[in-house]
């Protein structure tokens, strides 16, 4: 009888294949180098920006998401530009006193300009009344209601023809009729009290928003919205007498919306999701286009008593926040969206395109330029744009969070001049991230230090049954580092299925509960084909006390599982990550240079003989940017990276033996890893069964 072919081949990177560098040739061939370059890698958003500012229909405000640091603020600052020039619909605003019920000040607009010079025309006609009031006591000895009316009405009337709105011209003639019915008033006072009496203020005007030097449409970022900085404060202290020198009009100061108007508004999402009630009022503002600085006994706090009169305006808001913040208001508000009609993404990569290249070159040289650091040389910038394509986790992409390149191009030109360095080159930025590596590291060497002394039970060496090394991404601040993690399996004869242990002790998301029902899908179709699947099997992350949630663990886990379901020993100085699914095809994960790094930094502490290394998903190979450390180990062969396709390429890396293919007859080969664990399905099933 002819046996199987049971030899398998075991796939393995090379340094060449392993290593990613930018040449300095880069700078040369990226094409046009932009002095001042604007806003690098991010079409979509700046077309929807674009599309949004030039429409002036209700609604049509912007939320511009993305993370911090892909230039949101930058790019509205120059999308606006071009636009700013326009100031034909700023007004200058102004509140004046309501004679007739003074808890409502009355609000009046100016062209630009104008309400300053009301302001200082009404200044001028309290001082000229009030001198002229002393004059005629002092002449007559008494003040007459006609005489003082024929005063007020030339006075007034010359105002008027100044500024002839209807809204103004209805504000004089009531300071005229106040002013005589209060005559009897002011022939009681002293005349030497007349000048400086507070009761003269209730002419006056309190101009909130002054476009008398203005040139552009305001651009106000109001980064902590709260009621008072958005709608205005009223600043009347607690128990304030209600006299004849209570003026609710002066107590108005205005908010960031009436700084804005006319022009654009920009504000922090999360901020607003964060007070309570905040958006509601705000969205009020957003349909009705008016302003109402409402009595504060509205927010909960101390009441002022006063509602001015609501102002008209016109407004662009654009809301910058996180795509979270974004789909929080959407799914829990559904008039959001009518009004924030424009979605501007900023996506956190790019292409590494020439052209994007080019720009971020260009970045790099304006910084260096602005902030009068060391010439980057080609060395530097080569370097600089690895570091963009790590954060980008992708050799075909670059990170668009260009502040992250300037703090570590501002950090290389300190360690550059640190040691003496005329220029920004390669090893310089090698040391600012190495010297980032070594203050950030804490956490990380501490896990080290448990590993290396046995407070942290992990085997490196050999081989174990249901037991395998996974490796995980902690994250402590801006910094993350990997970190291998003992993941365990236990089968036993039953019907309870596969038991999350994490799950069980509250410590798993949902997305790790889901890649476990995965694993078993997955043992239903590879091997449950002619028989129930009857298996109690528990799968837990020892020596972790921390919630467990992702799915890149799960090709790690299915490994455990095989292993501990068939009792078949997997090598412990190899650490895998992958996610897989139900067919058992191992797919890509996030965070695969931290993770490859922290498993070897762990075998080079504790000095391993052997030849550690890492299985990955073939898919991630396009992901590494490794520490040219690592790449030196591959090259000396003391350090091993197997990319992998599905879970039978992973098992016979780990096992050192074949997974097994089924045959015509639908069996696996013998001595196959496959056969193994089907056989001990089978046993379990029988097991299981009940007897008769």
């Amino acid at each position: 009888m002819r046996m199987a072919d049971l030899s398998f081949v075991r796939k393995e990177l090379s340094a060449d294949e392993a290593r990613f560098i930018y040449p300095e040739s880069i700078v040369e061939t990226s094409g046009l180098i932009p002095e001042r370059p604007g806003i690098v890698g991010q079409p979509r958003a700046m077309r929807a920006l674009e599309m949004g500012l030039s429409i002036a229909s209700k609604g049509y405000n912007i939320f511009v998401s993305g993370d911090p640091g892909t230039g949101r603020t930058t790019a509205i600052k120059l999308a606006t530009a071009s636009y700013r020039n326009d100031c034909s619909q700023l007004r200058d605003i102004a509140y004046v006193h309501n004679f007739s019920k003074p808890d409502a000040p009355v609000a009046l607009t100016f062209m630009p300009g104008d309400g300053r010079q009301f302001l200082n025309v009404m200044k001028t006609f309290i001082t000229s009344l009030t001198d002229a009031l002393i004059a005629q006591q002092s002449d007559s000895g008494s003040l007459e209601p006609a005489w003082l009316k024929k005063y007020c009405d030339s006075a007034l009337e010359k105002i008027a023809s100044r500024f002839p709105d209807a809204e103004v011209i209805a504000h004089l003639k009531r300071v005229g009729l106040d002013i005589v019915e209060h005559v009897k008033t002011f022939s009681h006072w002293d005349p030497s009290s007349l000048r400086n009496h507070r009761f003269f203020l209730r002419y006056g005007v309190n101009l909130l928003v002054d476009h008398s030097h203005t040139t552009q449409r305001p651009l106000i970022f109001e980064g902590h919205p709260t009621f008072a900085n958005l709608f205005g404060s009223l600043d009347l202290p607690p128990g304030q007498p209600r006299d004849e020198t209570y003026l609710p009009f002066l107590s108005i100061h205005a908010g960031s919306i009436l700084e804005a108007a006319g022009g654009y508004l920009v504000i922090s999402a999360e901020e607003m999701l964060n007070q309570e009630g905040l958006w509601e009022a705000f969205k009020r503002f957003l349909t009705t286009s008016a302003l109402v600085i409402q009595n504060s006994a509205a927010y909960g706090i101390h009441t002022a008593g006063i509602r001015p009169e609501s102002v008209p305006l016109l407004l662009k808001v654009l809301m910058i926040g996180s795509d979270s913040s974004y789909d929080a208001f959407c799914d829990h508000d559904g008039d959001f969206l009518k009004l924030f009609k424009v979605s501007a993404e900023f996506d956190y990569t790019m292409p590494a395109s020439r052209e994007n290249i080019a720009g971020c070159i260009g970045f790099m040289n304006m910084i260096a330029d602005d902030e009068q650091l060391l010439k980057p040389t080609n060395s530097g910038i080569a370097e600089l744009l690895r570091y963009s394509a790590l954060l980008a986790e992708s050799r075909d992409m670059l990170t668009t969070q260009l502040s992250l390149i300037a703090d570590l191009l501002r950090e290389a030109d300190y360690w550059a001049r640190i040691e003496g360095r005329q220029q920004i080159d390669k090893e310089a930025v090698l040391r600012a991230i190495s010297e980032r590596d070594y203050v950030s590291s804490l956490t990380e060497s501490r896990i080290s230090d448990e590993i290396a002394n046995g407070e942290m039970i992990i085997s490196l060496s050999g081989s174990k049954v249901g037991v395998v090394n996974g490796l995980a991404v902690l994250d402590r601040g801006s910094a993350s580092f990997g970190t291998p993690t003992v993941i365990s399996a236990t089968v036993a004869p039953g019907t309870e299925g596969i038991v999350n242990i994490e799950h069980e002790a509250g410590l798993s998301g949902e997305i790790h509960d889901k890649g476990l029902l995965i694993l078993e899908g997955y043992l239903r179709k590879r091997y449950a084909k002619n028989f129930p699947l009857s298996i109690y099997s528990g799968i837990a992350f020892e020596q972790s006390y921390a919630e467990v949630d992702g799915d890149s663990a799960s090709s790690s886990e299915l490994y455990a599982l095989l292993s501990a379901i068939g009792e078949i020993p997997v090598r412990q100085d190899i650490a895998i990550t992958g996610s897989v699914n139900q067919m058992g095809e191992v797919q890509p994960v996030g965070g695969i240079n931290e993770k490859i790094t922290g498993f070897f930094k762990v075998c080079k502490r504790l000095n391993l003989s052997q030849h550690p290394g890492v299985i990955i998903p073939v898919q991630n190979i396009k992901s590494l940017i490794l520490p040219y450390e690592i790449i030196d180990a591959i090259e000396k062969g003391a350090f091993h990276i197997y990319p992998v396709e599905s879970i039978d390429e992973g098992m016979q890396i780990l096992t050192d033996r074949p997974s097994g293919i089924r045959n015509q007859k639908g069996h696996f080969p013998v001595d196959t890893a496959n056969r193994a664990i089907e056989d001990r399905l089978k046993s379990l099933y029988e097991i299981s069964r009940p007897q008769n």
